[in-house]
């Protein structure tokens, strides 16, 4: 049996680093792009190159942006007391379609997870409390997943802001959402619905 040239053996361990794919997806993806006319293969290695030089975090909500300011964080029209905060970029793109909600965001970039060893000081929490401290909000929404750690990392947050001299209202999510999933899995009804009826969240 022969064995696979360096080049395709490198490229299927780097795709097998990727979440969710292991070994014999990795080999899918690779053979695919074997077979491929070389202008489609060289295009998604543009894409990925595009991605890692223009993509950053927008400056106030950490959203993905191009800019130094998220198309979000830009608009005059969102309403500037409402800020929500959520786990992740595609959480904030859920809350979106819900067309429900029209405030700010701030995005963790990820969960306390101290099993997975992602401590408070891995994620953006530091930023969140200098804004909502330096701003004007009235009504701070915890969209954080409604999960262990979701809920863990959103009382922690809390806490973080009972220090503060002047504290907006904080709320959270209905429940609606069954407790252990994801936003980004809910159907936009179900998350118009949890925006619409948010409750205090003590």
């Amino acid at each position: 049996m022969s064995e696979l040239t360096e080049s395709v053996t490198r490229m299927i361990k780097e795709f097998e680093k990727l979440p969710g794919l292991g070994k014999k997806s990795a080999e899918r993806i690779a053979y695919h792009l074997l077979k491929v006319e070389t202008k489609e293969a060289l295009a998604l290695a543009d894409a990925i190159y595009a991605v890692k030089k223009n993509v950053r975090y927008c400056k106030h909500c950490f959203n993905l942006t191009e800019q130094e300011l998220c198309e979000i964080c830009r608009d005059p029209k969102r309403n500037q007391t409402i800020l929500c905060v959520v786990e992740q970029p595609r959480d904030l793109i859920a809350l979106e379609q819900t067309g429900q909600y029209d405030g700010l965001y701030h995005i963790l970039l990820g969960r306390i997870a101290p099993l997975d060893k992602i401590s408070p000081d891995q994620l953006t929490i530091t930023a969140l409390v200098d804004r909502i401290k330096n701003g004007s909000f009235a009504e701070i929404v915890m969209a954080t997943n409604p999960t262990v750690e979701g809920d863990s990392t959103a009382l922690y947050i809390i806490k973080q802001l009972e220090s503060l001299p002047k504290k907006p209202r904080i709320s959270r999510l209905a429940r609606g959402i069954t407790t252990g999933s994801d936003l980004q899995f809910a159907n936009k009804e179900m998350l118009a619905d949890a925006l619409v009826e948010r409750q205090s969240f003590r």
